[in-house]
């Protein structure tokens, strides 16, 4: 059986963390908008497909389901799937790029995907903190994407990042919760100062904090968190004169009376606590609890827990709003205290 020409247009990337159907539904608009598919023809069955691409039936027809919904496609009952309108708007075509996706990631993505509505296509990769990874990634990518949004977070050697990302036109280029030392030219982005964020925050509860003498934060080791963090952190113990101390591993730190903890992972988070909960000291009163970055868990913890954390949704929002007003301004997100009883 002769193969439906229409293949020859197709694409699945199997690296992408982007569903599948939407990237089969993305390439046929591609395809569509640059007068490779016209009107009226022939699209290939939802078993054709599923052969093809060896992704399943629902993920096929999901993808045609999806354009049957925004017109792009038509169907006859017992006959298949045909292109009904080639009338599809210019797309966006991003370039998306996370360090990893956690539940705060993905608060960033699902705002930035609402925020863009349906006709952009987004190829989405995330290179676990991973530089070598995150190089490829790049210099493999071909240069027919309208933008490239990236969080450049890496565990080590990402002293030449900027290297890499300079190789990204600049009018295309949005950085994304971090700006990078190197990075010439006029570019959009969307970002934390953290240094700033963690003095602030701790300013504001120091009327919680009096009643401490030492302040903690644990950060691993081997971590991708920026140096900023811990700049911003001494800055403030040195000014407000607190006890300070940087601890890498919870679990082999006692916990006393009189000190607090600020923790930037969510697994030494349960490991504190767990810590805690096994002296008499009393959260709150005896030791205090910090914890980066607001979910819902946290205002039930322990009768709430205490957080400093950006607004992770309005980063996702403006990160879109620079994509769709062909922006390159530099927008730092707020970042906020949010006091409850574990101070």
């Amino acid at each position: 059986m002769k193969k439906n020409p229409v293949f020859q247009h197709l694409f699945i990337d199997y690296y992408s963390a982007t569903p599948k159907y939407l990237q089969l539904s993305n390439s046929i608009i591609k395809a569509i908008g640059e007068g490779k598919i016209q009107k009226d023809e022939i699209m290939p069955s939802i078993n054709e497909l599923s052969f093809e691409f060896e992704i399943s039936r629902d993920t096929a027809e999901k993808g045609y389901k999806h354009l049957k919904k925004i017109g792009v496609l038509g169907s006859v009952p017992g006959k298949g799937y045909f292109v009904k309108s080639t009338e599809v708007k210019q797309q966006l075509k991003i370039f998306l790029l996370f360090n990893k996706l956690s539940p705060h990631k993905k608060i960033v993505y699902d705002a930035f995907v609402a925020a863009l509505g349906e006709m952009a296509s987004i190829d989405f990769y995330i290179y676990n903190n991973d530089y070598d990874f995150f190089k490829r990634l790049i210099i493999n990518k071909k240069n027919d994407y309208t933008h490239y949004v990236i969080i450049p977070h890496f565990m080590e050697g990402g002293d030449h990042a900027h290297e890499v990302i300079n190789t990204i036109p600049k009018d295309k280029l949005i950085l994304l919760d971090k700006l990078v030392k190197g990075v010439d030219g006029i570019y959009g982005a969307v970002y934390e100062n953290f240094d700033k964020d963690i003095y602030k925050a701790l300013e504001q509860a120091l009327p919680q904090l009096s009643k401490y003498h030492t302040i903690k934060i644990i950060v691993p080791a081997y971590t991708y968190h920026p140096q900023e963090i811990l700049n911003g952190f001494h800055r403030f113990c040195l000014q407000y004169a607190f006890n300070d101390k940087v601890v890498h591993n919870i679990a082999n730190e006692p916990i006393k009376e009189g000190e607090v903890y600020i923790n930037l992972m969510e697994d030494d988070l349960v490991t504190l606590i767990e810590k805690i909960l096994a002296t008499k000291l009393k959260v709150g009163k005896n030791v205090g609890v910090i914890s980066y970055n607001e979910t819902p868990l946290k205002k039930i913890i322990l009768n709430g827990i205490t957080t400093i954390s950006t607004d992770f949704q309005m980063m996702g929002t403006k990160t879109a709003e620079l994509i769709l007003e062909q922006s390159t301004r530099h927008i730092e997100i707020p970042f906020y205290l949010t006091l409850r009883s574990s101070l």
